[in-house]
């Protein structure tokens, strides 16, 4: 059919509206097809899922402002950028440490890549002028029932007036992560949070989708949420923790009755009364069990407690306290002689103790003396009542791996944590499983894991008394259980004596002794004493237990044979000593191995290393039993020069060390036990040795004064940070009194004196050249403080601890040949008052013992000692028996406490004696009352199940309206302050981004003024609250809390909303904490929400400032210059990842750079200026170091990914910056290693002198050495 010419014109021109009208409905997204024959909403409704399209306008966006900002840069003159954008700019520090302003093209080039897209040119983009000075109102809507007359006032545009593009400064949205409950230690949960002390029961068979089983009865359980898994070397017969199905745990028998007996017809797992045992009615039992519990000093708690526990308590009757009497119920509980009496088979026993003493002479025998008063618990008792205790039902008699599959990349690696998953307790499974079975017995044999503390400590504040108490722990227990001072956990099992001071009459009547000679008897009894006390606990008994075990009915009802094994042994350094029988700093004063004293110079250097291994101390029990025959039979004295010639190296002394004696046939390693003290080693060894000299150092200065005033006053402006993890320095910090280990730890972290407070606080007090040495020697000491104490080591971090440990003693020996050889360093005046008060004492005895004045000695930092050497063994001792903090001496000076609140309840008289019957009568209330909750609870309990307020990610009180806030008079309050600038305009599209579930990349996205007319705030009130706690999961998966106050803890951690963030987190300083009702009106209808925001003003990173752990610097932020649109503004508090502690930079010092001077919302009190910036205290706590690190094992694998992310990005522009570096002008420090002047072979020297060598190099911008590429590959997994 012939069409006409009209028709086909006609025809033609509607194809083409057709073919325009389908290509206007199409995405145009790079990559996306959809198109459809549909209205403009249905196009909406697709863009806003549309991922391609959203990438397609994020990069649009990006292209058209730099297309703007090239623009505006051609336009505006180089002087106008220069004058007009100064209060604009990022800083960066000069040599003469003062921030200043620089030009804005740098801004536009460098500070892009650290700040987010918001902040660069923002007044630029907005205004589209070239006058930068020029500040901008934000646009808003309408409020309701407010006049448009004075709306300008608040920042709100009249209706009608043209308005600017909005921006919103969006971080990435944070999802914690919920450990599983297999993760997860109830234990570790705080006190306060009284619902998590809940049962433990089976999961669902759904729980393991996975078992692996090989050869010896292997069992490895699936990868959980975060990669971890158990792989156990022979099946588990009982596993605690409840969540591997019965089904797959292996068989064993027999099941036995309630009580047992063992051949000899003694009690192997013995039953305990129920209340009101031991006492007549359960009103005397409520009354009793209040007095011996809690606080000895009764406070309104305490009263309280009397009142709801006793009085009010169900089964209380006044007339069963008739003819009550305190003392014959304590009689009761301390002895009872009733038909129903129990004798509990650990109960404390009193011995004597006898030493030989020395007489001098080959014809007259030594001399017997007998101290009284050792009071002991005998060891196999306390381990049987320990296996029928109710905490029993948590001990972990199966060691098994722990393996984690990073879910990153899916490579797999070893975990260390408890000493049940270590190397120690695997090989003792392993031995013990290889020799033979008892004759005639079939039944598992497992392994009693046994854990030693001892310590001397004083018992009051005031006056002579003190106590040496030994405690022991079962290493069966979780970590986190044994570190709670009030779990039960420590058995005290004995008070070791001290010599009496009769026995002096002793040794001033043996011929011919002289001073020497009495200090050194006495150094020997005292060790005769302490081996004395051992060679009693170490019984017959327990020997025979460690050869052949002990039957004992465990938790599950069956029969296992229990081998004791001695694992650990924590003490401080002189009773270390005392242990491996060597003397106090001796030629060689390591107990675990014979490296000599002058050697501990090369501390960290491969020479060091291999020694450590093979020169491992081995008992020379022939020389000290020859010793000892020729001063008790031949009559030559303790340190005579026969003597010493016979002992020879090694430091030994002639004592015979029980331990050796007894255990070293069965094969155990007396010197192996002797662990590292974190504690006393490093917190109040090696970090109070360097904070002293710094000291010294800074004494040593010019006005030395006036720079160790100044570094008091900066101490005492180190914020707090979290609950009592940094405290308030209010004393002088120079003077260091009465320290303890944990205020050296906040010095350091600003939590030991570890140096991430110091680093800012020393900042700038030396001279520069040395000022770069010590800020890289405090940054390195904190970062090998933090892995050091982590609670969960993977293969990963063990290898980063020893390099950062190489990297420390590198500096340490440079801060020592450079540093300390440039000044004449002379004592505190603290050290100086001291050494005289012990001379005063040491003349004592002459007729005027009055101390001589006199001046300084001269003083030199001093690297070999055994505390700096003894940094080297941290990475074999966590592989060997777990982290750190599974046997610090931290938790047995907790268990003091007990003993101290004890004390006051005496009469200070026969002290052992008398704490040894409060220890008793806890001990018997404690287990009467266990024994009642078992009774009364079911075999099976409830799953654990944490509270609401744990499982969410943050808790702010939305009941609380008591403080109602009136926008429009907050407002007039603060008129003219430019951080409530826009206030109104801010929170509405914070809502409209929250409501409409806007995610970054829509940062750019414009609302209009009707859509911000949807939202209604009624009575335009929003409610404040004081304090917010963000909940969290650790890296070592467990759940903790920070409480966030606007006053007192302010500063977050956000995620960062850079496309290619350089640095992983956006900081910001919260002002206000709120809540709201809020109506959204939408189409139809009107629905309300509640809603929850912070106010916060923000930071960003400083231009040129390199920080990270390559370049041995902290990060540094400042506040954004309040003439930024996004320097205030709304957050949601569900982004918030934890709270930070941003120390000031004291070297910059206070300025009103980003806001102007005077009081205002975003300042505390009567403040009128700020720092001009903060560092950014990244080793606060374990879990806050890890952040900066991808290796945080219970962190969100998006926020690892970004880490890693951040931290490629800083290794390229590392890598780019070292052609730069080498030809920077400033000053190179030379320095040469003087380890061939210390006695090292040549040999040594060739055979490992890539690893020995001391480069000359310096990096003047970091401060620290270039390493080697095998370490910088190494330490570049964990910098940015």
């Amino acid at each position: 059919m012939r069409i006409s010419r009209p028709s086909w014109v006609v025809l033609s021109f509607a194809v083409i509206l057709f073919m325009v009208a389908v290509s206007l409905l199409r995405c145009n997204g790079t990559g996306c097809s959809w198109a459809k024959d549909t209205d403009a909403r249905g196009l909406s409704r697709h863009r806003a899922t549309c991922k391609l399209y959203q990438k397609s306008s994020t990069l649009a966006t990006e292209k058209r402002r730099e297309r703007r900002t090239k623009e505006i840069i051609k336009a505006v003159a180089p002087h106008r950028l220069t004058q007009n954008l100064a209060p604009l700019a990022p800083i960066r520090f000069t040599s003469d440490k003062r921030p200043k302003p620089i030009a804005h093209y740098e801004s536009i080039k460098v500070f892009k890549s650290h700040v987010p897209k918001s902040i660069d040119l923002a007044s630029a983009n907005r205004s589209g002028t070239s006058d930068f000075t020029t500040s901008w109102q934000d646009p808003d809507v309408e409020m309701e029932d407010a006049a448009t007359q004075g709306l300008e006032d608040y920042g709100i545009p009249e209706p009608g007036l043209s308005s600017h593009p909005s921006r919103i400064f969006m971080p990435r949205n944070f999802e914690d992560l919920l450990p599983a409950d297999e993760d997860i230690n109830v234990s570790g949960f705080p006190v306060h949070h009284p619902s998590l002390a809940l049962g433990i029961q089976d999961p669902p068979q759904g729980r393991i989708r996975r078992v692996i089983l090989t050869l010896r009865d292997t069992l490895q359980t699936a990868f959980n949420a975060v990669g971890l898994s158990r792989l156990y070397p022979r099946r588990p017969s009982f596993e605690p923790d409840k969540f591997i199905p019965s089904s797959l745990l292996a068989r064993s028998s027999p099941v036995a009755n309630s009580v047992t007996h063992d051949a000899q017809g003694s009690v192997l797992s013995p039953g305990v009364c129920e209340p009101p045992y031991p006492f007549a009615n359960m009103t005397i039992y409520r009354l009793m069990t209040w007095m011996n519990s809690g606080s000895h000093q009764k406070s309104q708690t305490e009263v309280m407690r009397l009142v709801t526990d006793v009085i009010q308590a169900e089964g209380f009757n006044a007339k069963d306290l008739d003819g009550f009497s305190v003392r014959r119920c304590l009689r009761a509980l301390d002895n009872d002689r009733s038909k129903e009496t129990f004798t509990f088979p650990d109960d404390w026993v009193e011995t004597d103790v006898q030493i030989e003493i020395p007489t001098k002479s080959r014809d007259d025998d030594s001399r017997t003396f007998n101290i009284t008063g050792f009071h002991y618990r005998p060891l196999v008792a306390v381990i049987r009542a320990a296996f029928a205790d109710v905490q029993a039902n948590s001990f972990h008699i199966s060691p098994f791996k722990r393996l984690w599959k990073d879910p990153l990349d899916n490579h797999e690696e070893r975990i260390y944590d408890e000493l049940y998953t270590s190397d120690a307790w695997l090989q003792a499974q392993d031995d013990l499983q290889r020799q033979p079975k008892e004759r005639g017995c079939s039944l598992e044999r497992v392994v009693a894991g046994l854990m030693l503390f001892s310590d001397a400590t004083h018992l009051a504040n005031f006056g002579t008394a003190k106590a040496w108490p030994l405690y022991l722990y079962f290493g069966n227990l979780s970590k986190y259980i044994r570190a709670a001072p009030t779990s039960g956990a420590c058995h005290l099992v004995g008070f070791l004596p001290s010599l009496p001071d009769s026995i002096k009459d002793i040794f001033s009547s043996l011929p011919r002794i002289t001073k020497s000679g009495i200090a050194a008897l006495n150094a020997h009894c005292r060790r005769e004493l302490f081996h004395s006390c051992w060679n009693i606990l170490l019984d017959a008994e327990f020997l025979h237990a460690y050869r052949h075990g002990i039957v004992l009915q465990c938790p599950d009802g069956i029969f296992r044979r229990v081998f004791p094994r001695i694992f650990t042994y924590s003490a401080d350094y002189p009773e270390k000593v005392l242990i491996a029988t060597i003397k106090d700093m001796g030629s060689c004063p390591c107990p675990r191995c014979h490296m000599p004293k002058a050697s501990f110079n090369l501390l960290g250097l491969f020479s060091d290393m291999q020694d450590r291994i093979a020169k491992l101390r081995v008992y020379s029990l022939a020389r000290v039993t020859e010793a000892r025959e020729f001063i008790y039979g031949r009559g030559h004295t303790v340190n005579g020069s026969k003597v010493q010639t016979i002992l020879g190296e090694g430091s030994w002394v002639p004592t015979m060390n029980v331990f050796v004696e007894k255990l070293g046939p069965l094969g155990f390693d007396a010197f192996r036990m002797l662990v590292v003290d974190f504690m006393h080693e490093c917190e109040l060894g090696t970090w109070k040795a360097l904070f002293t000299h710094l000291i010294r150092l800074l004494y040593a200065l010019p006005g030395g004064d006036d720079l160790v005033a100044q570094l008091d006053n900066r101490f005492r402006h180190v914020p707090t940070y979290g609950n009592g993890v940094i405290r308030r320095f209010t004393n002088n910090t120079s003077e260091m009194k009465k320290l303890a280990a944990r205020d050296f730890e906040d010095i350091l972290q600003a939590r030991l004196f570890t140096s991430c407070c110091a680093m800012p606080v020393f900042e700038g007090l030396f001279p520069p050249e040395h000022d770069v040495i010590v800020q890289s020697l405090l940054y390195r000491f904190a970062h090998w403080h933090a892995l050091a104490k982590l609670r969960m080591h993977s293969e990963t971090t063990l290898s980063v601890l020893d390099q950062t440990f190489k990297r420390l003693s590198r500096q340490l020996r440079k801060f020592g040949d450079f540093t300390c050889t440039a000044f004449t360093t002379m004592e505190l005046p603290k050290e100086k008052a001291a050494r005289e008060r012990k001379t005063a004492r040491e003349r004592s005895g002459l007729a005027n013992p009055v101390a001589e004045g006199g001046n300084r000695k001269a003083k030199k930092f001093n690297l070999s000692t055994y505390k700096f050497h003894a940094m080297g063994d941290y990475v074999r001792s966590i592989r060997l028996f777990g982290t750190t903090d599974s046997f610090t001496t931290q938790i047995g000076e907790l268990a003091h406490r007990a003993l101290k609140a004890f004390y006051p309840l005496t009469n200070k008289l026969d002290t052992p004696a008398q704490l040894a019957k409060h220890e008793r009568r806890r001990r018997v209330l404690r287990r009467v009352a266990e024994a009642a909750n078992t009774s009364n609870t079911s075999e099976r309990q409830a799953p654990i199940d944490f509270s609401a307020e744990l499982r969410d990610h943050h808790y702010i009180s939305k009941l609380n309206r008591n403080n109602p806030i009136h926008i429009f008079r907050f407002l007039q309050q603060h008129n003219d302050d430019p951080a409530v600038a826009g206030f109104i305009p801010k929170l509405k599209d914070h809502i409209l981004y929250r409501l409409r579930g806007l995610d970054i990349s829509y940062c750019d996205h414009t609302f209009t003024h009707d859509e911000r007319n949807t939202v209604i705030i009624p009575d335009s009130k929003i409610y404040s609250v004081q304090t917010m706690q963000v909940h969290y999961t650790t890296y070592d998966l467990r759940r903790e809390y920070d409480v966030i106050n606007p006053r007192t803890h302010s500063d977050i951690m956000v995620l960062s909303g850079e496309t290619k963030p350089h640095h992983p987190y956006w900081y910001a300083r919260v002002l206000g904490i709120y809540h709201m009702d809020v109506w959204l009106r939408t189409e139809n209808s009107m629905k309300m929400h509640h809603i929850e925001v912070l106010y916060v003003r923000w930071l960003g990173p400083l231009i040129g400032h390199r920080s990270g752990f390559n370049c041995a610097r902290l990060p540094q932020v400042a506040f954004i210059d309040e003439s930024d649109h996004d320097a205030f503004g709304f957050l949601n508090p569900s982004q918030v990842i934890r709270s930070a502690h941003l120390i000031p930079a004291f070297v910059s010092g206070h300025g009103t750079t980003y806001l102007r001077h005077g009081k205002s919302f975003a300042r505390q009190g009567d403040e009128s200026d700020d720092w001009e910036a903060y560092y950014v205290g990244i080793f606060m706590d374990r879990d806050m170091m890890m952040h900066y690190t991808h290796y945080g094992i219970g962190h969100p694998i998006a926020v690892r990914e970004l880490i890693r992310d951040c931290a490629n990005a800083a290794e390229l522009a590392d890598n780019s910056s070292h052609l730069q570096d080498e030809n920077d002008e400033d000053e190179v420090i030379p320095y040469s290693d003087n380890n061939s002047e210390e006695g090292e072979s040549d040999e040594d020297e060739t055979e490992d002198k890539s690893d020995d060598e001391e480069f000359d190099d310096l990096d003047p911008e970091c401060g620290e050495m270039e390493e080697e590429e095998e370490e910088e590959e190494e330490d570049d997994h964990l910098s940015f």
